[in-house]
């Protein structure tokens, strides 16, 4: 017995001396800086600020905390230190100038899953698999010379989309007309043409043993991917016990991840059918299977599928806010009318003509700026010490980039809170500046489909306001809740439209 008791006294004994030592070692690191601790908000003991951020609208709630604690700040979320940056001044401190020290990241269990351990250039670690992706994608989809090439799938999307809403009118002027319903299949579509060079309406996918449509395959790869990066497990917030099965959310994101897969599988299958048979398909698929050498066949897979979320998801986000705001303020929308009748009168709007439209441009900025599709950038680590904002940041915190916090600066924006385009046309405004509301990023993993986001969302925008008055359907103008940790809109635009010729 005296035997036992010596040895537990001894192990809690080195237990205690390995922590007091850690402790010292830490406190000598960050004693070595002479920069200062990051502001902390309290917290409770283990579970640290969780409770505080269970309105699950996180954003808005850090954008709140900066009104007290300042840009920068830190939080406990379980086991985890988190840095959240709300001012665009320390955000693009971090993403250029600390980049180097926080260029990693920690996925949480759900993206982990859906982006097969980052296979994909948005969720990847800065390293050589995301500079040859984005290279990759930036060449033959997202760069100026690729975008002229796919311009006539742009122009083809805006017609049938105008042409849809013509219908509506035709068969009902008094129709409400569901916005996103018509808006988001022509976005799909056109997602579609150019990641597989050919538009599909439906493939039998084996796996699932059932044929889809067209409707069916935009659930899989968009909607419930977008759903399933936003389920949270809470053991992202306490690793320690990620020994512990959480078998219903694990149960539902692999079904999605299996349904995807399956689905994009299918689709690169019928591709390689077609081009077997002698039709001559291009897309961006074409120059992924060329790269079957240095990618595997799930990283093609998942850069596939990436570029076709990411057309058809944070675009419509963009363009559904913009078309609520000018539905919601026929001024401006009359504002943006004549600004179009002016330069292009009696033709229809093209992309040639967005220099000389200074207003549609600012429309487009101060959507992203109130509406921004990420309002939180997914999270960053800090694999060495750094400092940001004038304060010390230690390794093994996480980096959490608040856009909304950063776009809802009063210090930054006067009355932030307001829709105001005009605001862009201020002399202060570079309208060069494609990341003046940080809604693109910044620095290396600044996004690279900002080109065709900005083309799509203008030509759509101007087109739409050029042939129909906007007016929201009774009621519609407070519903401006958003879904879950997202800032798309909650419920689709609803409106009564009326052309203007």
């Amino acid at each position: 017995m005296p035997f036992t008791v010596s040895v537990a006294v001894g192990a809690l004994s080195l237990l205690l001396f390995l922590i007091f030592v850690r402790r010292v070692i830490f406190t000598g690191r960050m004693g070595s800086s002479s920069f200062p601790h990051v502001p902390e908000v309290p917290g409770l003991p283990v579970i640290g600020n969780l409770l505080q951020l269970k309105e699950k609208k996180p954003h808005k709630t850090f954008a709140k905390w900066a009104e007290t604690y300042g840009p920068i700040y830190s939080i406990r979320t379980g086991a985890t230190t988190l840095i959240v940056l709300n001012s665009a001044d320390v955000a693009k401190e971090a993403m250029v100038t600390r980049y180097s020290s926080i260029s990693t990241r920690n996925l949480s269990n759900a993206l982990k899953i859906l982006t097969l351990d980052k296979s994909m250039v948005a969720m990847s670690d800065y390293d050589e698999f995301h500079k040859m992706t984005k290279r990759l994608i930036l060449t033959n989809l997202l760069a100026p010379n690729a975008q002229k090439r796919l311009r006539c799938n742009r122009d083809i999307m805006i017609e049938n989309i105008c042409s849809q809403f013509h219908a509506c009118v035709e068969s009902d002027p008094l129709q409400v007309v569901n916005f996103r319903e018509i808006f988001a299949a022509e976005l799909f579509r056109l997602s579609l043409k150019q990641a597989l060079g050919r538009d599909v309406e439906s493939i039998y996918v084996e796996e699932l043993g059932a044929a889809l449509s067209r409707k069916d395959m935009y659930k899989i790869l968009v909607v419930d991917m977008m759903e399933g990066a936003i389920d949270v497990d809470w053991r992202d917030f306490f690793p320690y016990l990620k020994w512990i099965p959480n078998k219903g959310f694990e149960m539902r994101l692999k079904q999605k991840h299996f349904r995807r897969m399956a689905l994009m599988n299918a689709l690169i299958r019928e591709h390689q059918k077609q081009i077997e048979s002698g039709k001559e398909v291009n897309g961006y698929i074409n120059f992924l299977l060329a790269e079957s050498n240095t990618l595997t066949k799930e990283q093609i897979t998942m850069l596939l599928w990436e570029a076709i979320i990411e057309t058809a998801d944070t675009t419509l986000v963009t363009i559904e806010w913009a078309i609520y705001e000018l539905a919601k303020n026929p001024d401006k929308q009359e504002r943006l009318y004549h600004e179009i009748k002016k330069v292009c009168g009696s033709n229809k709007i093209k992309e040639e003509n967005f220099s000389q439209l200074g207003y549609l441009s600012a429309i487009f900025h101060e959507t992203l700026r109130k509406h921004n599709p990420v309002p939180l950038i997914p999270l960053r680590h800090v694999h060495e010490d750094t400092q940001i904002g004038g304060y010390h940041v230690p390794a093994g915190s996480e980096i959490a980039i608040n856009l909304y916090g950063c776009n809802m600066d009063k210090k930054r924006w006067e009355n932030a809170e307001e829709w105001n385009p005009g605001r862009f046309l201020d002399e202060k405004y570079d309208p060069a500046d494609l990341h003046k509301t940080m809604g693109f990023g910044a620095g290396k993993r600044s996004c690279p489909g900002s080109l065709q986001a900005m083309t799509v969302s203008c030509a759509s925008i101007g087109r739409l306001v050029q042939e129909f008055e906007w007016k929201l359907k009774d009621g519609e103008e407070e519903d401006v809740d958003t879904l879950g940790l997202t800032s798309q809109k909650l419920h689709p635009v609803h409106a009564i439209i009326k052309p203007r010729n």
